[in-house]
């Protein structure tokens, strides 16, 4: 399936596109030279980017669960909650830590994240952020970031698709995907 064409008040990516921008971000870090010990990337927007640098990187995925899109099917921003617990395969979240998310909006959740990292976990000694895309509205500039939306468009991801499709639905929606024979 193609993807509309993007405007001034709408981003439209497809799954390649969101594959290579996430290679690139990637690339970016590298290229930095800055060496970090574990991803922390904030679910749900960092899941996939944060399991793509772990595996690149071959370092630990901690993932730290986050929201502030509740309502209207997640079109509006509201108070940010993060979660109690952190989910990591081994020992306290340590060291230089890459904080990684798929785009700074406002900036609260990188800020507030970052700020909860250093006064929670005493043995992280660095924070830096990566982050897809930066909208002008944001009130913090990230580590690392690709690409620098100052119209503030929204950002149709492609895996949006899924935030109305329900179970029942699963198999009316495969349908549209199945060639002719």
């Amino acid at each position: 399936m193609t993807t509309p064409p993007s405007t001034e008040n709408d981003l439209w990516v497809s799954w390649d596109e969101y594959h290579r921008l996430i290679e690139r971000l990637a690339l970016k870090v590298y290229e930095s030279g800055w060496k970090f010990d574990q991803v922390l990337c904030l679910a749900r927007g960092g899941v996939r980017p944060g399991d793509v640098f772990s595996r690149i990187f071959d370092v630990p995925l901690a993932i730290l669960s986050t929201s502030s899109y509740r309502e209207e099917a997640g079109t509006v921003r509201g108070d940010l909650d993060i979660a109690k617990y952190m989910t990591m395969t081994k020992g306290p979240l340590a060291g230089k830590i890459l904080l990684v998310d798929d785009l700074a909006d406002s900036g609260v959740t990188l800020d507030k994240v970052t700020r909860h990292l250093s006064e929670t976990f005493t043995g992280v000694t660095e924070v830096k952020s990566a982050v897809i895309w930066v909208k002008g509205t944001s009130s913090i500039r990230p580590d690392y970031f690709l690409e620098d939306l100052p119209h503030n468009p929204w950002i149709h991801q492609p895996f949006e698709d899924y935030d109305g499709l329900r179970p029942h639905q699963l198999s009316a929606w495969m349908k549209k995907f199945d060639k002719p024979a």
